[in-house]
């Protein structure tokens, strides 16, 4: 199949916006070997086609290791993804580890998997990662994840925590990297359908319709429904942090604040930032 115009043109800007995030957050190096998780779902998909066609015109070399982890999960097609991976003639390893009966022994019928399910996943990517040699681990999470990562966490975990784009893991052995960080899932769902991925769906986590990340997902797209660009702009501000105007005293020095102390940019706020203040303003003071 030769890809339409309009899917090229989608092609080349996920590639720009991958680039991009790779090069702000210096997220690969020479010599790197990356470890790219593969779920068989549209992010992961576009993340490997993303990296695979960065690697050929790259002036520096790593290594490429797809990766998939078989959960055992009922009716699974275990063929599909290493057809796909010898189609591509990429190096791959498959992982089995019946996460699944874990996951559906330890968590209530009715209680959601995510947190047991996501933490037996990492550990064995970690290890997998390890035996491989990879340094990087590369995830397909995207923008919109990590902007709904920020709400979950602000509305229903008290921490203004988002998704980063790159991160230590904590026993300090390998870096984690998201390089689709500035790619959004509307572009990359257009993308996966324009390449016909062999996708496999989630039977275990993905029909959950009580998760709290569904709910701050549906008041996204809401958002950007009525508001076009409520993403895009909550996103820039995950960018652009002004510690003076939060509340948290070990980011800013609010007890040592004097009026000597140097302002920051935009540290004024009004309700209409776009209307210009001009004139005297009248205040009018009661005892």
């Amino acid at each position: 199949m030769t890809p339409s115009n309009t899917l090229q043109k989608l092609r080349k800007h996920l590639e720009s916006n991958t680039g991009k995030a790779i090069g702000d957050y210096n997220m690969i190096e020479d010599g790197d070997t990356i470890l790219v998780c593969i779920s068989g779902g549209k992010d992961s998909y576009t993340l490997l086609a993303m990296l695979m066609a960065l690697q050929q015109r790259a002036p520096i070399k790593f290594r490429l290791i797809a990766m998939n982890l078989d959960q055992k999960q009922p009716g699974f097609p275990a063929d599909i993804l290493p057809n796909y991976f010898q189609s591509l003639g990429i190096e791959y390893r498959i992982v089995e580890a019946d996460t699944y009966s874990i996951v559906k022994d330890k968590i209530p019928e009715g209680k959601t998997t995510c947190s047991l399910c996501s933490r037996l996943r990492r550990g064995i990517i970690y290890k997998t990662a390890k035996e491989l040699g990879a340094n990087k681990i590369a995830l397909g999470h995207h923008r919109d994840d990590m902007v709904h990562t920020l709400f979950l966490n602000l509305l229903f975990g008290g921490r203004m925590k988002a998704m980063p784009p790159k991160l230590v893991t904590d026993d300090k052995a390998h870096i984690v990297i998201r390089p689709l960080a500035y790619c959004s899932e509307s572009d990359i769902a257009k993308f996966a359908r324009g390449m016909e991925f062999p996708i496999i769906p989630c039977n275990l986590c993905g029909s959950q319709e009580n998760l709290q990340r569904q709910k701050i997902r549906e008041m996204m797209q809401d958002w950007d429904k009525r508001y076009p660009g409520r993403t895009e702009s909550v996103f820039t501000a995950m960018q652009q942090i002004v510690p003076s105007h939060l509340a948290d005293a070990d980011l800013f020095d609010f007890r040592g604040l004097t009026l000597d102390t140097p302002v920051e940019e935009g540290d004024i706020a009004f309700d209409s930032p776009e209307m210009p203040i001009s004139g005297t303003i009248p205040i009018s003071i009661s005892a």
